[in-house]
């Protein structure tokens, strides 16, 4: 009873949501401003091939390129901070200063090194989600018992066996923790990439959108944006689950 409850709960305030979204617009009824979340769902309806065959499919290409990149430049550079002290001291006061840069404000420099192309969008993306990643999964190996190390040690281990039997089961955790934060950060970034400047993508359609002061296609974008992160924030939940089963066991 418990389980339904809790999943019916954020249902019902979501639902509640709409509804005042609904009342309010209709009550303002200026709808380049404010529109109705049907009139927002009407012109997702409207326009689905455009938005969801073409819009979609270019942002869904820079978030996977942009995440992808962040996983494997970050687990890199965890792993290496982790193993070496003097590396640690060099790069993580950077991964820090890094977040104190608005992203947004630095956005259009890529946007004139790499023209209109995918890739001044992918490194927006991979500004956004780089940090969350890196720094959980170096904590997570930071955070490895010194006991379990010294008692493997002692058993004949080698440091190869340590790292994938002990530092790597640690550090999945706070692995999927970086992530699960990532996944919904490289929307965002995807989406403000596009916005500064995109010949397609979703970022680009709500800025085209809001030149003509079309407010419910200013709107649908983010609708779509926001089931795009919830999706894939859903997805990585469940590879957790996965690979974390001996957790909940």
């Amino acid at each position: 009873m418990k389980r339904y409850r809790d999943i019916a709960t954020p249902f019902l305030v979501f639902a509640a949501f709409l509804l005042i979204w609904e009342a309010v617009a209709r009550i303002i009824n200026v709808s380049f401003m404010l529109p109705s979340f049907t009139q927002v769902m009407s012109k997702i309806w409207e326009l689905r091939a455009t938005l969801l065959g073409t819009h979609l499919l270019s942002t869904l290409q820079i978030v996977v390129i942009g995440l992808g990149l962040s996983v494997a430049l970050g687990i890199g550079l965890a792993v290496w901070m982790n193993y070496s002290r003097a590396v640690e001291r060099a790069f993580y006061p950077i991964l820090v200063a890094s977040q104190t840069i608005p992203i947004i404000a630095i956005a259009p420099i890529f946007v004139l090194w790499f023209g209109y192309s995918i890739w001044s969008k992918v490194a927006v993306t991979l500004l956004f989600t780089f940090f969350p990643i890196t720094v959980s999964t170096f904590d997570g190996l930071k955070s490895v018992s010194n006991e379990y190390k010294e008692l493997l040690q002692t058993m004949g281990a080698s440091r190869k066996h340590i790292f994938f039997k002990l530092s790597v089961p640690s550090a999945l955790p706070y692995f999927y923790s970086g992530i699960k934060v990532g996944v919904t950060l490289s929307v965002i970034g995807a989406a403000i990439g596009e916005w500064l400047g995109a010949q397609a993508g979703l970022g680009y359609f709500s800025r085209r959108m809001m030149t003509q002061f079309d407010g419910a296609g200013v709107f649908a974008p983010i609708i779509i944006l926001s089931l795009l992160g919830i999706v894939l924030f859903l997805i990585v939940s469940v590879l957790e689950r996965r690979a974390l089963r001996w957790r909940n066991n």
